[in-house]
């Protein structure tokens, strides 16, 4: 019998039963999705972890980390059965269906295509890759190996943004002619900083713009088509570093819509806005995460509320849960990450 110690239930060791496999039954389905995570770091902890142990068509089976004490701590905060500290140990369990990819980015494509040939399917961090090669080498083990890929660029889901292309579709505000995005988030340099993959071009990939201008520019290319003309500005302005500080770029999509995405780490007061203008009308979100949206046309101006899910990764993780259950393609797949990736290399000169 286990003792209980603070509210877990610790059982004394078998040593029929490896050390990092909790004693916990596995409910199975046929509408159940097994995982694996690989990397649990602060967005796993907040939001991935979270929406897996809440969906009703997912189990978290597994999770992955470096630091072996750390595996083993995140497994006994949500319960997991087991932990690994080699990820490639987790790919080699049979019991898992479908990895989450949440480590740095330069580990994408090893991991995920190490993923494919393993036969688990693979939801993958954004940005997808640090270049659009590494893109097809993940899209091409994926199809080799009859597995589903998809990005989690989750702001896809955000119910304001299916409320954005109702309304253009409508013809509400005419044809929309320009697109302004500013994402800025105040980010200076600290020792702690420059010892992080994430201001390492050579890991990261790059700043601001591939960071979270990601997100913006997938969203963009998810309301206007793809994008046929870039121009861009790549700058360090305020913090001495090896990746930009700011960024901004200026796109005209297939559409005829034309846009501009500014993001940065360098300016104090943090923005996260979207502006459409059109031939009959606009439409104002001072803060897409939030859910606001004002409209304005030859009617007059209203405004309204369409908040995204308390857990922004739910609705992602959900809808890539599905697809795989019921055999079809994810709503948000590698084509998307690597249309997105092929759109910041443009953007840094690539």
């Amino acid at each position: 019998m286990g003792a209980e110690i603070n509210g877990i239930i610790r059982f004394p060791l078998n040593p029929s039963i490896p050390h990092n496999v909790m004693n916990m039954d596995r409910p199975s389905s046929d509408n159940l999705l097994p995982w694996g995570l690989i990397g649990a770091g602060d967005i796993v902890r907040r939001r991935v972890a979270p929406a897996l142990k809440a969906l009703e068509n997912c189990e978290l089976v597994s999770v992955s980390r470096g630091q072996a004490e750390l595996a083993e701590s995140f497994a006994a905060e949500f319960g997991i059965r087991k932990w690994f500290a080699d990820w490639r140990e987790l790919l080699a369990d049979g019991e898992i269906d479908a990895v989450y990819i949440a480590t740095p980015v330069y580990l994408h494509a090893e991991q995920t295509i190490a993923a494919a040939e393993a036969g688990k399917h693979v939801l993958c961090e954004k940005p997808m890759a640090l270049n659009v090669a590494d893109c097809d080498r993940m899209i091409a083990a994926c199809r080799a190996n009859n597995v589903r890929l998809g990005i989690a660029y989750y702001r896809r889901f955000y119910p304001v943004l299916a409320r954005v292309r109702e309304i253009i579709g409508n013809g509400i505000i005419g044809k929309p002619v320009f697109a302004q995005i500013n994402a800025f988030e105040f980010i200076p340099p600290t020792d702690e900083a420059t010892q992080s993959w994430f201001f390492n071009k050579q890991k990261g990939g790059g700043g601001p713009m591939i960071d979270f201008g990601c997100h913006r520019l997938e969203l963009l290319t998810h309301l206007f088509g793809k994008a046929t003309a870039v121009e861009s500005i790549v700058t360090n302005v305020a913090f001495d570093r090896e990746v930009e500080d700011t960024a901004a770029a200026l796109l005209k999509f297939e559409s005829g819509t034309c846009a501009s995405v500014i993001v940065t780490h360098a300016v104090r007061e943090a923005q996260d806005t979207l502006d459409i203008f059109g031939t009959a009308g606009s439409i104002h979100i001072p803060v897409l995460n939030a859910g606001q949206l004002r409209l304005v046309n030859i009617e007059g101006e209203s405004t309204e509320i369409h908040s995204a899910a308390a857990n922004t990764h739910q609705p992602l993780i959900d809808e890539f849960s599905e697809s795989v259950l019921s055999g079809r393609d994810p709503a948000v797949g590698g084509l998307t990450g690597r249309a997105i990736a092929e759109l910041i290399d443009r953007i840094y000169g690539n």
